[in-house]
């Protein structure tokens, strides 16, 4: 069973309140997709391991981030490349995310 670390909740709870359904969604996928993943901290924001590094979400003032280290090996050809803002670009809105992770069974796309 994967592993959840309270700082991440602290982070979510501080998050601007349009960031924090984006950010509680990454987590749940991020648990749905590896139940094994753990949660851990890196350059100051939530990361997630699971035999290494996955990858590290951040709120900013008007977007949030998601890094995923091994993106190549995870998203599908013709995906954005990393930008500052991560492999997904600037994410505003749940609606910014990829339909496939909008599709999860968490409490906000349910």
């Amino acid at each position: 069973m994967g592993k959840r670390d309270p700082r991440v909740d602290a982070y979510i709870a501080k998050a601007p309140d349009y960031a924090k359904p984006i950010l509680s969604h990454i987590r749940n996928v991020m648990h749905s997709a590896i139940p094994d993943v753990e949660e851990s901290w890196k350059w100051s924001a939530p990361a997630f391991d699971y035999k290494g590094l996955i990858g590290i979400m951040a709120a900013f003032k008007n977007y949030c981030g998601l890094n995923l280290w091994k993106a190549s090996l995870i998203l599908p050809k013709g995906a954005k490349g990393v930008d500052s803002a991560g492999n997904f670009g600037k994410i505003e809105t749940l609606g910014d995310l990829p339909p496939a992770a909008r599709r999860c069974r968490c409490s906000h796309c349910a």
